[in-house]
Formats: C-alpha cells, sequence, structure tokens
C-alpha cells in the first residue's frame, strides 16, 4: 500500500506538511492530489535535496506564489515563497526553509539565519493560537531510528552551527512551541531536547530506503492536549500499523 493510500485509510486529516527531500516535488504534489483530492491542501518544506536541481527550486517557488491555504504571514526578503506561516483551527503552523542565507533560498548549507530568526521572533510574538508546530527539514539534532537504531546525518543538522540553533531553541521555547517537526536523517525519532519536542517524521519511500519503515504522522489537536499518531509499514506487504501515540505536553 502506498503512502498516501495508507493515509486516506486511517483519516487523511485538514492538510498535509512534507518535511523536505521530496524529489521531486511535482511528483508528491501529484500523488497527493491524485489520491487524497484536488482541493486537500498540501505544504512543501525546501530540503537539502530540492537544492540538486534547480528545477525543483522553481517548481516550489511556483507553488508558493499562488495562494496558499490559510496563510498568515510570508517570509523575509529574499525568503518569502519558502518560508510561510498559516493558522489552521486552534494551530498556528510555520513552515521555515532552513537554507535561507539572509540573501535568497537557494544557500545549500542547513542553518538559521539572522533573518530567519528575526522573521521567525516577529511571527512567534504575533501568534495567539494556543498550538504551535514549526516545521524545518534538518534537525537539532541527529538521533538514531526509535525501532531500529538506524543513525544518519551526525553532526550534519543545525547542531554544526551551535551558536544559531542554540538561538533558535530558545525562540522555540521562549514562545512554547508545541513541537519542532524535521526530516532530513529518513528516520524516525522523537525526543525532548532541552524541553522541547524534536519530531523526526522518517520517510516514506518504501522501497527505496530499507534502511528502516517508511513512516507518516497524523497529529490530533484538541482544545486542550495535542499528540501525534506514528503509523510504520510493518514490511509485511506494505500495511502502515499505528505503532505509538506521543503526548505532546
Amino acid at each position: 500500500m502506498g503512502t498516501c493510500e495508507a493515509i486516506e485509510e486511517v483519516g487523511k486529516g485538514a492538510f498535509m506538511v512534507s518535511p523536505g527531500d521530496l524529489r521531486p516535488p511535482q511528483d508528491v504534489y501529484n500523488t497527493v492530489k491524485k489520491v487524497l483530492g484536488d482541493d486537500y491542501p498540501w505544504y512543501p518544506v525546501v530540503g537539502n535535496h530540492e537544492l540538486d536541481k534547480p528545477e525543483y527550486m522553481v517548481w516550489l517557488r511556483e507553488w508558493a506564489s499562488k495562494d496558499i491555504p490559510y496563510l498568515v504571514r510570508r517570509g523575509p526578503k529574499g525568503g518569502k515563497e519558502l518560508v510561510y506561516s498559516f493558522d489552521y483551527q486552534n494551530a498556528h503552523l510555520v513552515v521555515i526553509n532552513q537554507y535561507y542565507d539572509d540573501n535568497s533560498d537557494k544557500y545549500t548549507g542547513g542553518d538559521i539565519a539572522e533573518s530567519l530568526s528575526r522573521w521567525l521572533e516577529e511571527d512567534l510574538a504575533a501568534n495567539e493560537k494556543p498550538f504551535v508546530f514549526v516545521f524545518g527539514h534538518e534537525p537539532l539534532v541527529s538521533l538514531p531510528d526509535c525501532d531500529n537504531g538506524r543513525h544518519r546525518h551526525k553532526g550534519d543538522n543545525l547542531d554544526a552551527h551551535p551558536e544559531n540553533s542554540h538561538r533558535f531553541q530558545q525562540l522555540l521555547r521562549k514562545h512554547e512551541v508545541t513541537a519542532y517537526v524535521c526530516g532530513h536523517t529518513h528516520n524516525f525519532s522523537y525526543a525532548k531536547i532541552n524541553g522541547l519536542w524534536q519530531i523526526d517524521s522518517g520517510h516514506a519511500r518504501g522501497m527505496g530506503d530499507k534502511g528502516a519503515p517508511s513512516t507518516f504522522l497524523k497529529f490530533q489537536v484538541g482544545k486542550e492536549n495535542c499528540w501525534a499518531e506514528v503509523y510504520r509499514d510493518d514490511s509485511k506487504g506494505g500495511a502502515y500499523i499505528l505503532t505509538r501515540r506521543i503526548l505532546l505536553d
């Protein structure tokens, strides 16, 4: 069973956020629309592999130039298309491009640039929603897969720029961000890092990555609490099963 078909089976929710490494993004977009519906909102995050081919970034900028559903704010100068925030019911969601470098969206190293940090401070300060999710590609620090222990990209994350990463973490804690959701390692993990939830969403590449099970997350947001449901491929014919629920307290 494909990931989108499995998502439809368990309940597709209100929208999808894909935290990077889409390769190519237009194919992901077309699959989401075909399976989950033409009117189903999909939000892409820039990953390092979107920088591999200029046409990927061109397509993403074209996607972002149109009306983004539930949009609240676009990003800083030079990054307006692929940094944005939106609201849905009682949640505020922020998508950041860690390859923005104060001038453009195609810097090749993952980091939290100063202009991006200032924009994020302003966006979070203006928010009035009780639950806040920030989506980026690279984790604060790489952690092993929760189920099989595979470990990738050690030291090749935001921790490669400790001063900026520390500033970023302080900012998220200051504004009581519910969770920071990322990708990059292709492993699923979750942990509180200095009091901040980091959830690495893993991959959904099926046989394209046999090193860890394909994974998708479904966030349930209530009036007073929220949690993440984790679905993983059981490796026995492609069925996804619910493996855990994480209360984001």
